[in-house]
């Protein structure tokens, strides 16, 4: 037991682990569809976009940044897979593979933009992310494409049992995630960068290169997300990635991502993605009016950004 408290007590992601498994287990008394076998697909189905898209912010949190124009890009790439296959008739796995290059480009351009201008990549993901919504609206003129192929929505609506097959992408990407923070230099640097990026250039570690890596992969994720969502919906809707902004960032920094940089969780990320499914699930399920999700979140990531906060200064002052 002692080993277990002790565990808890150093595991930034103990805290909503414990809240998730109360929170499962007073709404499985409270509302007896919860244990369903379709409402346990309903609600992991819901979740495989978001994690995709809370990975992508965290990507940036590591290096001390921030890409703001994550809902748009996702949004951007899911219309292009969409056009790809029904305007022009690509197959699903060739259109799959050029929105991924499209949406690495996109964070290409953001990271250079970056590093060459010196501007903070909060405002040159601003800027770019009102460029992605234009071209969005420009090439759809807001019209969506629903002519995909059948065995691309099945995907996206296929289950085993209550696994939807959409989740086989977040977990891979989860644990391809782990390997590349922990076992590469690249992942390494990422991290020392944003811890310091002073000391990791007198350590012979590149900062630029470290964003230029951190955006090309925010902008993968940011597309996989957008085309998962496209499965997900059945069509390509130009609105996809609008309401991406905030789980973006309230799943990283619930998790125990820092804002400075340096820090960052996957499993509690994962585990946080998790409990705002759970949050969701249960407005639905207790026929709560479901804005109150959005105002949960604000109050989840004040209260996240708050205990950063603490622990900072508590390190500071050991």
């Amino acid at each position: 037991m002692k080993r277990i408290v002790s565990f808890a007590a150093r595991t930034q992601w103990s805290g909503i682990l414990a809240a998730v498994i109360l929170g499962g287990t007073a709404l499985s008394f409270a509302a007896p569809a919860f244990l369903t076998e379709f409402n346990w697909f309903v609600m992991l189905r819901s979740i495989c976009v978001s994690l995709l898209v809370a990975f992508s912010q965290m990507v940036m949190l590591a290096v001390g940044q921030m890409n703001l124009s994550v809902g748009a890009l996702g949004g951007l790439v899911a219309i292009i897979v969409g056009g790809l296959m029904e305007a022009w008739g690509w197959p699903t796995i060739p259109a799959v593979l050029a929105a991924l290059v499209v949406g690495g480009a996109a964070g290409l351009m953001n990271g250079w933009l970056t590093v060459r201008t010196g501007i903070n990549g909060f405002i040159v993901t601003l800027a770019t992310a009102s460029a992605f919504s234009g071209i969005n609206l420009g090439i759809t003129k807001a019209v969506p494409f629903y002519n995909l192929p059948a065995s691309f929505v099945a995907f996206g609506n296929g289950r085993f049992g209550l696994f939807p097959s959409l989740l086989i992408v977040p977990l891979v990407v989860t644990v391809l995630l782990a390997v590349f923070f922990s076992r590469t230099v690249q992942g390494r640097y990422l991290l020392a960068v944003g811890g310091n990026s002073h000391a990791a250039e007198l350590s012979g570690v590149s900062a630029g290169r470290a964003i230029l890596v951190a955006h090309v992969l925010s902008g993968v994720l940011a597309a996989a997300a957008g085309v998962l969502a496209v499965a997900q919906l059945g069509s390509a809707q130009p609105t996809i990635g609008a309401d991406w902004l905030v789980i973006s960032f309230a799943a990283p920094i619930i998790g125990g991502a820092s804002l400075l940089g340096g820090s960052i969780s996957i499993v509690g990320t994962l585990i946080a993605v998790l409990l705002v499914g759970l949050i969701q699930n249960a407005m639905v399920l207790l026929a709560v009016d479901p804005y109150w999700v959005t105002f949960l979140l604000g109050g989840l990531i004040l209260i996240a950004v708050w205990i950063n906060r603490f622990r900072a200064v508590r390190v500071g002052e050991d």
